[in-house]
């Protein structure tokens, strides 16, 4: 506590100080500059100054992706299950119960139909909010009929990760998700219909070695960590220094990982002009007989 406290005139004492409204400044995690949180809509909630794209969720990538009110969700009602009856420091069913009464999502995943600019589409989106967008049973299951979805009404696939992986709580359960997503889009490409992956911040482990990797065009925003394993592991297992910007997403369209690193605002247009590419000159498969 002070001893002393100025008194002069045209001072407040601290009983008069009123409390700045909660919520209001957002500090950039890339400059620290100071972001008025009211106005990051227009910025497509990236830095003007740094344009550090911060985390956003599941709802609000549809929003700014597709065309207002055409999105339809489908399979909502999923749940996970517990049949390992998994705990750690807390259960999982009551990790799931947090998660659903942060998120209002019932898994990590949003998925359903919906259009930009007129060109219909199947879509799929992670929420990092949803236990950091890990991958178990539901969300396996939601990509695999979205997919399937998409090929029974001749639609593209989009798929947008962000994910720390796979979901340690399901076990084995979680782990099998990479195959059958990955058989879903094999019958998507068998159909010749193009499935665009667009990865976010970060996009690791089950997820990465399993549909997000699996695009016929893949699309990255600035500076998002992509990989399997994350690079201290890496670092601490083969006892090296990892290159300057290491599995972030420059650094992965230089080694031909990427198709495109794409600002957040200029996602909608790039999709649409994509998705028209694909919709004039559809994917030709080879289908000639081996010699």
């Amino acid at each position: 506590m002070a001893w002393f406290r100025r008194t002069k005139k045209g001072i407040k004492s601290r009983g008069d100080k009123k409390d700045m409204p909660q919520g209001v400044w957002l500090k950039c995690e890339a400059c620290s500059e100071i972001l008025y949180r009211p106005e990051m809509d227009k910025s497509f909630w990236t830095c003007p100054e740094c344009n550090y794209h911060f985390r956003i969720g599941s709802r609000k990538y549809l929003e700014l992706l597709l065309d207002e009110g055409s999105f339809r969700e489908e399979d909502a009602n999923l749940t996970p299950a517990d049949p390992l009856e998994f705990r750690d420091s807390k259960k999982y069913s009551d990790r799931v119960e947090t998660a659903r009464k942060k998120t209002g999502l019932n898994d990590a995943i949003v998925a359903g139909r919906g259009s930009v600019k007129g060109i219909p589409l199947s879509i799929a989106v992670l929420d990092f909010g949803y236990m950091g967008g890990s991958m178990g049973s539901v969300v396996g299951e939601r990509v695999a009929r979205v997919t399937h979805r998409a090929v029974e009404e001749r639609r593209a696939l989009v798929t947008l990760s962000s994910s720390g992986g796979a979901r340690m709580q399901e076990g084995i359960l979680s782990l099998m998700q990479m195959a059958k997503t990955s058989a879903a889009l094999a019958k998507l490409s068998a159909e010749g219909l193009p499935h665009v992956s667009i990865l976010t911040h970060p996009t690791t482990g089950g997820v990465t070695a399993s549909f997000a990797s699996l695009g016929d065009v893949i699309l990255a925003e600035p500076k998002a960590l992509i990989g399997f394993a994350g690079p201290r592991v890496i670092r601490e297992t083969i006892k090296q220094e990892l290159p300057e910007g290491f599995q972030r997403s420059e650094f992965l369209l230089e080694h031909g990982f990427v198709d495109r690193v794409v600002h957040r605002k200029d996602l909608r247009d790039e999709l649409a002009a994509i998705l028209a590419f694909f919709g004039d000159a559809p994917m030709v498969l080879n289908t000639a007989e081996d010699d």
